[in-house]
């Protein structure tokens, strides 16, 4: 439960805007959660309603209406799946642009552990709690692409196991801003949470962990570059922040490098293209692929031209 609350801003946290102030100040509430409630008068500034990007100044007063905070039941829903791999341990899915993996404050409904409970039921591994069921890895909503879904715990632990010893072969394919200097190439920054945005990593951070990309050019194009990212660690936002730290942002990326106005795309466009790994019961290695996305083709094909 989020309590009715009245905040006085002080001197020193002038200057931040309203949401992004109340989602560090608040670290279990999402910042499009928090944007609903001011969007809906139930947080105000001075006892008026203001916009989410309100500047915050000293002696401003932030009154928040309480709010019930306790998580829904998670319950299954008919969405489709395009299902590349299944058997009585594994799955692989297609996971589209745009859907969240696991539900999360402000996406309890619509994600593919929604989808996945309607159409596999129980047999999801359950290592990882009520609200992830079946998830060992993750990527990102705005990312598209190969997803392995473990279906019982043994498989979740042999996978699991194998993903921290770096030993799952993930390839992705994306869209850079401008040319890196070599055609292929390798960056070996460790990554972190931001130093003052908890919403993003950073290189920069104060607690890092260790992070390799490993890239190479497919294509070259007037501005942009069509990239491919063997992933040898895979930390969160990994190959969106090391593109970004070396100066080619991901085309569409807001987070980590400006807003597409050209092309007016939804988000990075980044697709999880292949993810290769050893059965947890046969010891086979098993590799599967998901074609690119529409969006992701008709832009390859605008750039060609």
């Amino acid at each position: 439960m989020l309590e009715d609350e009245i905040i006085i801003i002080e001197e020193d946290e002038s200057g931040s805007r309203l949401d992004i102030y109340l989602t560090e100040r608040y670290e279990e509430l999402s910042r499009s959660f928090v944007s609903g409630r001011i969007k809906s008068g139930n947080i105000r500034v001075n006892d008026k309603k203001v916009k989410s990007g309100y500047i915050l100044r000293s002696g401003d007063s932030i009154q928040i209406d309480a709010v019930d905070l306790t998580p829904p039941e998670i319950l299954p829903e008919d969405i489709p799946l395009d299902i590349l791999y299944e058997d009585e341990d594994v799955a692989v899915v297609n996971k589209p642009k745009g859907m969240v993996v696991h539900p999360a404050p402000g996406h309890y409904s619509g994600t593919l552990v929604n989808a996945l409970m309607y159409h596999m039921g129980d047999r999801l591994s359950g290592i990882n709690g009520v609200a992830r069921p079946g998830i060992v890895h993750r990527i990102d909503m705005d990312t598209s692409g190969a997803l392995l879904i473990c279906k019982n715990d043994t498989a979740h632990n042999k996978i699991a196991e194998q993903i921290a010893s770096h030993s799952v072969n993930r390839l992705y394919r994306g869209i850079i801003i401008g040319h890196t200097k070599e055609e292929a190439g390798t960056c070996d920054k460790p990554i972190g949470r931001h130093p003052n945005d908890r919403k993003k990593m950073s290189t920069n951070s104060r607690k890092p962990r260790n992070a390799v990309t490993h890239f190479r050019t497919l294509e070259s194009f007037d501005g942009y570059s069509y990239m491919e990212f063997k992933l040898e660690t895979g930390r969160t936002h990994q190959i969106r922040v090391h593109m970004s730290d070396i100066g080619h942002p991901l085309l569409g990326d807001e987070v980590y490098g400006t807003p597409d106005k050209k092309f007016k795309l939804q988000g990075q466009t980044l697709h999880a293209m292949t993810i290769g790994f050893v059965h947890p019961t046969t010891n086979e290695y098993m590799e599967f692929s998901a074609p690119l996305p529409d969006y992701f083709e008709n832009l390859l094909k605008r750039l060609r031209g």
